[in-house]
């Protein structure tokens, strides 16, 4: 092409049309480098438009600093369990740390983990630390929950079940668990057990503002937390999930039964056989793709 002569019409559409190919190749490869060569850009959007979760539960387990075993075994089973509709969040809760290798492994722990809450206490079971977990919580988290549960490092929770137990409950004013005495179908009477309860956020709240708690901290430390909502006349929603929790079976009376499909905590797993007789009976790992890399693998 002479550059000195004018371009007609006709020839500029022609070199238009020439040029579609060239363009659309370098659109092509602009897509292919943003989805191909750097897809964090939309994994990472993708997560931060997560699925909407109906309500939110922080799961403490009260557990010691130096059952390192349990909280790594716990971490296994409840990492594996994820109710779509909730967020749940679990941390393993003790006081205050008393020798250098707790503060070495636990650094450890919460730098791979990040579950891991240090209450400022020493270490009890029946001088305020059910007390200082809850009072805590509004100080030292960065979130609110709808929930709040307090658990052992004994028990066994179903996230599913309960999760799906808790969907239809109030948000407010509401104390859920399995009442004691165990014989009782009555929330009312007259506390729940510590095998694990539930509190809503509001309650926590009280919990951390009020003098009733504040001035009545040692004891039996779960029976103290009923004896606190009914001198404050609080937790008028309370629900006792009976039979789905309980205790292991033949380990305390008439609060043991059965392995039951509907179970939502299985309490008292004091030992490895326990635990074990627990995994097969929900078939916990059912999941699991045979493969070869699994060689004798049999369940």
């Amino acid at each position: 092409m002479n550059p000195d002569k004018p371009v007609s019409k006709m020839n500029q559409k022609r070199f238009v049309f020439s040029m579609l190919p060239l363009m659309a190749s370098a659109l092509f490869i602009i897509i292919f480098n943003l989805c191909v060569k750097t897809p964090f850009l939309y994994s990472s959007n993708l997560q931060n438009h997560p699925s909407p979760k109906q309500f939110s539960l922080l799961i403490g387990i009260l557990t010691r600093a130096d059952n390192y075993d349990r909280r790594h075994f716990l971490r296994l089973l409840y990492g594996i369990q994820s109710p779509p509709f909730a967020q749940i969040d679990i941390k393993f809760v003790f006081c205050n740390l008393t020798k250098q290798e707790q503060r070495v492994l636990i650094s450890l722990e919460i730098l791979r983990f990040n579950d891991i809450i240090i209450l400022n206490c020493f270490e009890n079971m029946n001088n305020g630390k059910t007390y200082t977990y809850f009072s805590s919580l509004p100080q030292i988290l960065s979130q609110s929950y709808d929930y709040v549960m307090k658990a052992d490092d004994d028990v066994y929770l179903r996230l599913l079940p309960l999760a799906l137990s808790l969907q239809p409950l109030p948000r407010t004013d509401l104390y859920y668990g399995f009442v004691i005495p165990c014989q009782s179908m009555n929330p009312f009477v007259s506390y729940m057990s510590g095998m694990g309860f539930v509190l809503s956020w509001d309650l926590v709240e009280w919990i951390a503002d009020s003098d009733i708690p504040r001035n009545d901290t040692f004891g039996p430390e779960d029976k103290l937390v009923g004896r606190w909502f009914n001198a404050g006349q609080k937790a008028r929603n309370r629900f006792s999930n009976k039979p789905a929790m309980y205790d292991y079976p033949g380990t305390n009376g008439r609060c043991s039964h059965e392995l039951i499909p509907d179970t939502i905590a299985v309490h008292r797993l004091k030992r490895w056989d326990q635990w074990l007789a627990v995994i097969r009976y929900f078939n916990v790992t059912k999941e699991l793709k045979s493969s070869k890399l699994y060689h004798g693998l049999d369940f």
